[in-house]
């Protein structure tokens, strides 16, 4: 049976999501269509263009994301402390930029103030508003509705563009977190539909090297960085355990071991195990053969959770399942 969506993402166990959507049309997402030869590689652009946007309204950070021929990823983290922290005046500006919004809110941001007799109703849109901008199947819901909408009309067609609601993994720690980026990230290059990481386009990877690119070209001339309104969430690596504000390993120990791990998983080299692993497998303690194997697989060892096993049967039993996905695989990414 279909799980409960808000059984399935629980901000309280873990921020961190992976979320997929595929098209349930013959007709490519994007890309050229072999059927009737069109090419829709536009539509990329709208896709990362409507997360950007999403991304600066929603309490939702991006850790990574590939939009590929048929369908798109998203790695996604919720921030619950941001999602708290909103006044009702932020609360409503960020949610009249995506909706209509109801009058007795339009005039509250407009006025600075209601009479009494609307404080309630005023208080409940709020608090609805507060709890959708940290909703996942919200964020989903803005996204897909309106890329279908404009692939419609390009089309000239109605019905259903997508197939079915987005498929969610939940990633319970940080090894979870680090393969799901790296499945992400190198989904074009298993593909075959760029032959270097660096030009896989409409990819995370490729904006953070133009960013990593950027701070080093400003950091050298000595000129202030141009702030960009869609960030990534950031590698912070160690050096601030508490915070806990990013993703918690170096990115340059990231860039080394996503460049080793699409290295080894090319046909000419398959099987092949560089001499000096990356620091972070080091660290962790997985062997090369099994990060390579999750690299490829990541979908295939998992259902709709990821983590280390104990964490992974307390979740399922949580949302209600009696039956888990995934233990062989856990075992290897967590060999501790």
């Amino acid at each position: 049976m279909t799980i409960s969506r808000r059984k399935l993402i629980e901000p309280q166990i873990t921020p961190f999501y992976h979320v997929i959507n595929r098209c349930v049309r013959r007709a490519y997402l994007c890309g050229d269509d072999p059927y009737n030869g069109k090419n829709y590689h536009h539509r990329r652009g709208w896709i990362v263009n409507k997360i950007k946007q999403l991304a600066s309204v929603f309490c939702i950070d991006v850790c990574a994301y590939a939009v590929m021929s048929n369908h798109y990823h998203l790695v996604l983290k919720i921030d619950i402390e941001q999602q708290q922290k909103l006044t009702p005046e932020e609360v409503i500006s960020r949610w009249l930029q995506l909706f209509n919004g109801h009058p007795i809110a339009v005039d509250f941001l407009k006025e600075g103030q209601i009479g009494s007799d609307k404080q309630q109703a005023l208080s409940n849109l709020v608090a609805e508003w507060q709890q959708r901008l940290g909703s996942i199947s919200w964020f989903m819901r803005c996204l897909n509705e309106e890329i279908a909408r404009k692939a419609n009309k390009e089309d000239q067609c109605k019905g259903a563009f997508w197939d079915g609601r987005f498929k969610s993994q939940a990633l319970l720690d940080e090894q979870a977190l680090l393969s799901c980026m790296m499945y992400v990230d190198l989904n074009p290059i298993r593909a075959g539909v760029t032959p270097s990481l660096e030009q896989s386009d409409f990819t995370s990877f490729q904006q953070r090297i133009l960013e990593y690119q950027q701070v080093k070209a400003s950091s050298s001339k000595k000129e202030p960085l141009s702030v960009n309104q869609f960030q990534l969430l950031p590698f912070v690596g160690a050096e601030h355990q508490a915070k806990k504000a990013g993703i918690n390993f170096a990115f340059t120990d990231y860039l080394e071991l996503i460049d080793w791990t699409g290295r080894c998983i090319r046909n000419d080299k398959k099987g092949f195990i560089a001499p000096n692993q990356p620091k972070i497998l080091q660290k962790m303690g997985i062997t090369p053969d099994a990060w390579l194997e999750h690299s490829e697989q990541f979908m295939e060892h998992y259902a709709n959770v990821s983590g280390r096993w104990s964490r992974m049967c307390a979740f399922k039993q949580r949302i209600g399942g009696h039956w888990c996905k995934g233990k062989s695989a856990s075992h290897q990414l967590h060999p501790n």
